[in-house]
């Protein structure tokens, strides 16, 4: 089997995180495991494996027939046999099976949001579907969402897996107090919801029994990080609310935190909570998207609802009050995770579901 995994950038985010995972475990079990990046490099270059083929397009526009064909060349030089298309990549893959009708394309959808919109909104994505032989999707959301709306019937839930960090760097010095350390992990823009967090983290008053709260993930320097910085200097928080821009060394970062946070309004399936379990933190989580299937809340973590502010602090505060709790919430979903969402369980779903196509 010889599949490629094409995704639109290489920056830290959750399908992106997705498409290395899956090139990299399938480097290990399939006769050939490529990843092409298509518009932008990013620092996830660094965490390919050896073993797998990498390449980069430099697509400059929406239709940049130089891309298609250095794509379909590369194609046809590996034999390929399926693209596996993360998220907006669909398109310069239904391009290239155009020109070279005999590839497979299986398409994965990780946008949470995508399961409230309308078929107006992605009109392009449902003319494509019709090039799709299967649609992989991270919850069952988005997989009602497909069957309603795709051209494409053949529509798989496969959930995200946990693999373990294996950065060996050692950069980022988180500033605060060990063990009183919250750590957010995600990108500052919506639908991640960070001004929740901050509004909940300043209303109890945290900074008074020495917690600190981490933000890691890139900032786009716009409006929605003006509002979170205008926020920490309004509420006097600089020296206890601290932004890291993006990061490589996540693994050593969340050994030096307690608690993991997640806000987001909406979710696919976050790799995020799946990286917070297996570096064994508390986490308190929002109930969006698929998260309130991956936590069982009140044991292996909190859920809150993310459009209450009082539900967040309500929780929030048992959390960072009670040592044995976060121990508690810690342990049980680091056990889950491991025996719901391991690398080697889902990545042999994963070649089931490419068999069929």
């Amino acid at each position: 089997m010889r599949v490629l995994q094409l995704i639109d950038s290489l920056e830290a985010g959750g399908a992106e995180r997705m498409a290395v995972n899956y090139a990299n475990s399938l480097s290990n079990e399939i006769e050939f495991s490529g990843l092409i990046a298509t518009r932008k490099e990013g620092q996830l270059v660094s965490q390919l494996d050896e073993k797998v083929s990498y390449s980069f397009l430099n697509r400059k526009k929406l239709v940049d027939l130089s891309a298609v064909f250095k794509l379909r060349n590369y194609i046809k030089e590996n034999k390929i046999e399926i693209i596996h298309a993360h998220s907006s990549s669909f398109f310069i893959a239904t391009l290239v099976k155009i020109t070279f009708f005999r590839i497979k394309i299986v398409w994965h959808d990780h946008y949470g949001s995508r399961a409230k919109e309308s078929i107006k909104q992605n009109r392009v994505l449902v003319l494509c579907s019709a090039f799709f032989s299967s649609v992989f999707v991270v919850n069952l959301q988005l997989k009602k969402w497909s069957e309603n709306n795709m051209f494409c019937k053949k529509v798989l839930f496969i959930p995200n897996f946990s693999l373990s960090l294996n950065e060996s760097c050692e950069i980022t010095k988180l500033k605060g107090t060990d063990g009183k350390r919250i750590v957010f992990l995600a990108n500052l823009k919506n639908p991640k919801n960070h001004i929740l967090i901050l509004r909940a983290f300043a209303e109890l008053k945290l900074k008074e029994f020495g917690w600190s709260l981490h933000l890691i993930g890139k900032d786009y320097m716009d409006l929605y990080s003006d509002k979170l910085k205008n926020f920490i200097v309004a509420n006097s928080l600089e020296n206890h609310i601290y932004l890291y821009g993006e990061k490589n060394d996540i693994k050593y970062i969340l050994s030096q935190s307690s608690i993991g946070v997640l806000a987001s309004t909406d979710e696919g399936f976050p790799v995020t909570l799946l990286e917070y379990a297996s570096s064994n933190l508390a986490v308190i989580s929002t109930n969006a998207g698929y998260c309130s299937e991956i936590i069982n809340d009140g044991v292996e973590g909190f859920l809150f609802d993310p459009l209450s502010e009082v539900d967040l602090i309500e929780k929030l505060k048992k959390i960072t009050q009670d040592d044995q709790l976060r121990k508690s919430f810690s342990d049980n979903f680091n056990k889950s995770v491991k025996e719901n969402y391991a690398e080697k369980i889902i990545i042999q779903k994963l070649i089931s579901a490419y068999k069929i196509v």
